[in-house]
């Protein structure tokens, strides 16, 4: 009898969820949905999702972008952003604060090199109006399927649990 390949095979324990996450977030050309907030002149929240290159330096989400962007005003203006990586049945969630923003021309070797090598672009040529933002993870989830809700948070106030 042959195994039925539509049936999960049972949650991962933590270990492996970590590693998988992990290994998602320092794989080379790694995109994200990235979803910011602002506030229209009434006061409704006004959201917006966009996809952007990632690259895993540090323990640290980088991610480049025009400063004037939405996504850009939005982090300067709130200092948080919801990330979410891969496909719906193998998630990664992650709420994230604004740790510094970096201008592509002034940033040091070791982040502009290591977002390139990552991301599989440079913003740097003609990138004058660009910025680096580093986000730091807050709270990281993963699951797979439901059988792995129970237990999908793997990193809480900043600590990996």
């Amino acid at each position: 009898m042959t195994p039925n390949p539509q049936v999960a095979p049972g949650p991962r324990p933590r270990e492996q969820r970590l590693a998988d996450t992990l290994a998602m977030l320092s794989s080379p050309v790694r995109d994200v949905w990235v979803a910011t907030a602002s506030t229209a002149p009434d006061g409704t929240p006004v959201p917006y999702l966009v996809p952007l290159s990632l690259a895993w330096i540090d323990g640290r989400i980088v991610l480049a972008l025009e400063a004037t962007s939405r996504t850009g005003r939005n982090l300067f203006a709130t200092g948080t952003a919801r990330l979410s990586l891969g496909a719906t049945r193998d998630v990664v969630m992650i709420d994230a604060v604004l740790e510094r923003s970096v201008r592509v021309a002034e940033a040091p070797p070791e982040l502009a090199e290591g977002y390139a090598a990552q991301a599989d672009w440079d913003p740097r040529p003609g990138g004058e109006h660009d910025v680096y933002l580093v986000l730091r993870p807050h709270r990281v989830q993963a699951w797979r399927e439901v059988d792995e809700l129970a237990g999908r948070t793997l990193m809480r106030d900043g600590e990996w649990l």
